[in-house]
């Protein structure tokens, strides 16, 4: 059984997963099992990721179910099967999102090196009609929200070993055994919590090995920018200050 699993949890993403798929199927290092948690879709997710898996023998998927909604809860039900499964490092992406073709041999070449958590860059798709000028918004709203995370009150404890790294959950990697220690992702829906960050600050009361690593690409969806709004989106992403009736944006 290979080391190296990647977890996707999904929910409704018919017509948005295959395009992860494809760029999972397209990476560089392809010595890895693609583990896929449907976290209770009432669309054709799962038959979506069956058929790639049919047309694409070459890679290892698997699909599980976790009926508990939310994205905390359905990335840790498919990091507990990848370890129970004999994994020892674990990624993770989102089913909206599409990893650069070297995602995967840049994340080893991270574990390698000494990192027991690595934090990837998030860079906002440009295939989904959003304008130029509310991209490199969100391009410097991520820099100064990684920024003044590390003043965050939030973030402050002396039991921390070392400083805050904002870790999206969409791009970021974590050996089995400390993800593990730290407690894994807290089962929580999206709209409750950002399980991200959550970890990322218990594995701080472990570790100083954890870092940022800007070649770990990965592309994220503007979906929420175009249904709510640069400022609506940015609001929502800073402790859930702006609370949508739609959280679930498809």
């Amino acid at each position: 059984m290979n080391e190296l699993w990647v977890i996707v949890p999904a929910y409704n993403e018919e017509h948005g997963i295959a395009g992860t798929l494809s760029a999972l199927a397209g990476q560089r290092d392809r010595d890895f099992t693609l583990l896929v948690v449907d976290n209770n879709s009432t669309d054709a997710t799962v038959k979506v990721v069956r058929d790639f898996a049919d047309t694409h023998p070459g890679l290892r998927i698997e699909v599980i179910t976790e009926l508990r909604k939310g994205t905390g809860a359905a990335a840790d039900t498919g990091m507990r099967h990848a370890i129970a499964a004999g994994a020892t490092r674990l990624a993770r992406t989102d089913a909206d999102c599409l990893p650069a073709p070297d995602w995967t041999a840049r994340i080893r070449a991270a574990f390698d090196s000494g990192l027991r958590l690595i934090s990837g860059q998030l860079i906002p798709r440009t295939d989904e009609g959003v304008r130029l000028r509310d991209r490199v918004v969100i391009l410097v709203a991520l820099e100064v929200a990684s920024l003044f995370g590390k003043f965050r009150p939030g973030n402050r404890d002396p039991r921390y070993l070392g400083p805050y790294v904002m870790t999206p959950g969409c791009n970021m990697a974590i050996t089995a055994e400390l993800y593990e220690a730290a407690g894994g992702f807290p089962r929580t829906a999206i709209e409750e919590l950002h399980e991200d960050r959550a970890l990322v600050n218990a594995v701080r009361m472990l570790t100083t090995e954890y870092g940022l690593r800007r070649d770990v690409r990965v592309y994220g969806s503007n979906r929420r920018v175009r249904a709510w709004g640069v400022r609506k989106t940015l609001a929502w992403y800073a402790d859930h200050r702006y609370k949508p009736e739609l959280v679930d944006i498809r």
